[in-house]
């Protein structure tokens, strides 16, 4: 009966390798196996299971940067834990003078210092109490109260204004409501881990968010946007006033031209720049304006809190008035944001 039973089963098992091979011959069509010592297939597969790293050069990696310099100020919200102690874990907030107080070790002096050096000088109060062996602290910080960025000077709402995420310097300058009529176009960043080192960019009136100078801001920060320098045009012109410098530069033929244009009772001839020296007194340069007017002579370049002073004709000015009246009526005109 044994020998019949295995008999009739080899016999089941021999009729049904016949429909077995199809299917495994398919499979092996969908599937083929790569050949012996050959891995270029499998490639792809394992490339996808690295975990993808972060350039040094990407976003991320450059606030990580930024933060590892980071430190800590006045105002701080901070959160300290000690490894395998829960009974110390603390939230503080850096006070006035620069303390924070923590339990066992009383008050300890963090500002200005960035969190793995205030994290070392916690650590070496700990041990050096005698409270822990070889502590282990953590420090996070929950508000930068100093993570503001100050915007000072041409500003319509100077203040303090938050830093959150990546900011740029045109996003603090509109949240500051913007820049002045009087503003020129230099700015000064100064860093707060780099106090010594400020940097001054120049901003093009409509650059757009990608431009080079509108760098990246930090909290800490503070950003002072300068007024414009101021030249003065009196005198037998259309319309004496102040004019702002917001370029950096501007000539005689353009201050001439933002007055308006010289009245018909001008003299040209005793046209004049009139200019305070580093120690106080003024000088007075003659200009061929008529000659500068023709294209006969070269265009000249003014300075700030120059005066152009272009008398009329008919006027008997007394030796050595010519700079006091000037003066003076430099101080009785507006000063228009025009911007050359």
């Amino acid at each position: 009966m044994l020998n019949q039973a295995l008999r009739r089963r080899v016999l089941v098992f021999i009729a049904c390798v016949p429909m077995l091979v199809p299917a495994v011959r398919a499979q092996e069509t969908q599937n083929p196996a790569p050949p012996a010592g050959d891995t270029k297939q499998q490639a792809p597969a394992a490339e996808a299971e690295k975990p993808a790293t972060e350039d040094s050069g990407t976003p991320a990696a450059n606030d990580a940067e930024q933060n590892s310099t980071l430190r800590l100020g006045v105002g701080d919200l901070v959160e300290l834990s000690v490894y395998n102690v829960p009974e110390l874990a603390t939230k503080t907030r850096v006070g006035n003078n620069g303390d924070i107080y923590l339990p066992l070790v009383d008050y300890v002096h963090v500002s200005g210092l960035t969190l793995e050096e205030a994290q070392t000088v916690i650590e070496k109060r700990y041990a050096d109490g005698g409270f822990l062996k070889d502590p282990h602290v953590t420090l996070f910080v929950d508000e930068y109260a100093s993570q503001g960025a100050s915007v000072l000077g041409e500003v319509n709402k100077p203040g303090v204004y938050p830093v959150i995420g990546q900011q740029r310097l045109l996003d603090l300058v509109s949240a500051a409501g913007g820049l002045t009529d009087k503003a020129g176009r230099a700015v000064t960043v100064t860093h707060r881990n780099q106090p010594d080192k400020p940097i001054t960019v120049t901003l093009a009136r409509n650059a757009p968010p990608n431009s080079e100078s509108n760098i990246e801001v930090y909290p800490g920060d503070t950003i002072s946007v300068h007024r414009a320098d101021i030249v003065y045009v009196v005198g037998e012109v259309n319309k004496p006033a102040g004019f702002l410098m917001d370029s950096g530069s501007i000539t005689v033929l353009q201050a001439v031209a933002l007055a308006g244009g010289i009245s018909r009772a001008a003299k040209l001839d005793s046209a004049r720049i009139i200019r305070k020296t580093p120690d106080g007194t003024m000088t007075e340069t003659p200009i061929h304006l008529k000659k500068i007017l023709e294209a006969k002579a070269a265009d000249l370049p003014m300075e700030p809190n120059d005066i152009l002073f272009i008398p009329t004709s008919t006027a008997k000015l007394a030796a050595g008035r010519t700079a006091e009246a000037a003066i003076q009526a430099a101080t009785a005109i507006s000063v228009f944001a025009v911007h050359p």
